[in-house]
């Protein structure tokens, strides 16, 4: 356990050295899969801990997106700022939306999602809101530029940007969990009947849930949207949502550290897929999510967690044997 900060602090240094030592486009990855983990960690706050399934969780993520883009193309609202915005308007969408959707459950729910995902593109081409969302071409960006005269690139500048909120996203989350609105939040998921018996607004809850689950999606969107550069309809389809829920099943439900394994996994094991196959990368996709559930049905983080079990139970039997040594006369 003493190791713990030691490699912790050598896992950041690592980070923090891999931009100059990568290339341009392995430094785009990196951070497109830091991204990828805000939104899997928000998404796994809302499906793995409270129990709600979301099929639909990319319509948040696109509106934290077309936030950030519409605010920097057509207010010239610097891009810093767009951010925290983008994360606000989304969690209050998700609350909004968490608190009608309290009368369904299991399949229903899913379903109310999964049509929140198919209907968001529809929306974003219409005619009548072209003018701010760019109709079907939707908006391009200029990539930000370090401030205050930093010596990095734009692509090291949004790597290390999207590393600081992703930690401090990681770090926010794991507190969360840990503290009573954490375990209010799993009491509903596991009794919701007998959470409510103990006192816990199982409502309010609920769509605090959803409320956060869609901050950390939009916050996501924002900075996917200053990454990539360019926002569109047809990027925030159904099969975009489907990839994030993919994503938190095979990094782990329930779980924070799932969140990076599943961002790994929606980032490159698809462009993997497609160097193996240009015939039929989706049968090589479907083949490794199919070996995923069956060697890791809990998740690489689940998986992890067994491997390391032996080991933390002879740490624990060697402290106890030194507690016993110390305490004979």
């Amino acid at each position: 356990m003493a190791n713990k900060p030691v490699a912790s602090s050598l896992g950041l240094l690592a980070l923090g050295a891999l931009p100059f030592v990568l290339s341009d486009y392995r430094v785009f990855q990196l951070t497109m899969v830091m991204i990828s983990s805000i939104a899997l960690l928000g998404l796994n706050l809302l499906t793995g801990y409270g129990g709600q399934i979301s099929l639909g969780h990319g319509a948040f993520y696109g509106i934290g997106a077309y936030t950030t883009a519409i605010l920097v193309h057509e207010l010239q609202v610097p891009y810093g700022l767009t951010i925290p915005c983008a994360g606000i308007a989304c969690a209050l969408l998700g609350f909004l939306f968490g608190w009608p959707a309290l009368r369904l459950e299991g399949i229903y729910l899913a379903l109310a999602t999964f049509a929140l995902g198919v209907v968001l593109p529809q929306i974003l081409k219409y005619r009548g809101i072209e003018g701010w969302t760019g109709g079907v071409q939707g908006i391009t960006l200029t990539k930000p530029e370090a401030p205050f005269g930093l010596p990095l690139s734009a692509d090291h500048w949004l790597y290390y940007l999207c590393l600081a909120i992703a930690l401090l996203s990681f770090v926010v989350a794991r507190n969360l969990v840990r503290g009573p609105t954490g375990r209010a939040i799993v009491a509903i998921r596991d009794h919701r009947i007998a959470a409510s018996s103990a006192g816990i607004d199982t409502a309010m809850y609920t769509s605090i849930t959803f409320g956060i689950s869609a901050m950390y999606a939009g916050i996501a969107g924002s900075l996917g949207a200053l990454t990539v550069q360019f926002v569109g309809p047809d990027s925030f389809s159904i099969y975009f949502s489907i990839g994030l829920l993919v994503g938190i099943v095979v990094g782990g439900v329930a779980t924070i550290s799932g969140a990076i394994y599943g961002a790994l996994f929606i980032q490159f094991v698809p462009n993997i897929a497609d160097d193996v196959s240009k015939a039929a990368p989706w049968a090589i996709y479907g083949i490794v999510l199919i070996a995923c559930a069956h060697v890791m049905p809990s998740g690489v983080a689940g998986w992890l967690e067994r491997l390391s079990a032996p080991r933390k139970v002879l740490e624990s039997t060697r402290a106890e044997r030194m507690t016993l040594t110390q305490e004979e006369p």
